[in-house]
């Protein structure tokens, strides 16, 4: 069985490092390393798809940064309570005609008793923004730990 810690019941501390591990595995795009977060039987529901299950996860992901390119995101814990934490977030990606959106979104995750998420809700919107507006500006792969967190780039 797999093991993802932290484990519930959730601290401020643990669900921080949760929201933050969820983030670095996000930025590296690598639908497999993500997918492994999950329970095999997870539950999504992301904008207007319902799926269930790592493969469908990988697959999804396959098409997001597929069609998402430059995809650099930001999580911030909202709240948590025993196995559940509910995320804000928000992500920079370009089009393949170069033109760049700021995505705006909420999850609310659960999981269970070794800490594989069981559940996912995302509610996402997306807002055509000027390259220039662009916020989200370190290289490829995870945001270094002393580049700001949405609260202090006041987003």
């Amino acid at each position: 069985m797999s093991e993802r810690p932290p484990f519930p019941p959730f601290t401020h501390e643990t669900a921080a490092q949760k929201v933050r591990m969820a983030e670095n595995a996000w930025n590296s795009r690598d639908p497999v390393k993500v997918s492994l977060a999950y329970s095999e039987d997870s539950r999504w529901r992301n904008r207007a798809e319902f799926f269930h299950g790592r493969e469908a996860i990988v697959e999804f992901l396959q098409r997001k940064w597929a069609r998402e390119l430059d995809y650099h995101l930001i999580k911030e814990l909202w709240t948590y309570h025993d196995n559940r934490i509910a995320v804000r977030f928000q992500y920079e990606w370009r089009d393949d005609s170069g033109s760049w959106y700021r995505a705006h979104g909420n999850e609310n995750w659960e999981f269970d008793k070794n800490g594989l998420m069981l559940r996912r809700e995302a509610s996402i919107n997306d807002v055509p923004i000027k390259e220039s507006d662009r916020k989200f500006l370190w290289g490829e792969g995870p945001r270094p730990d002393d580049y700001p967190g949405l609260s202090e780039l006041g987003l």
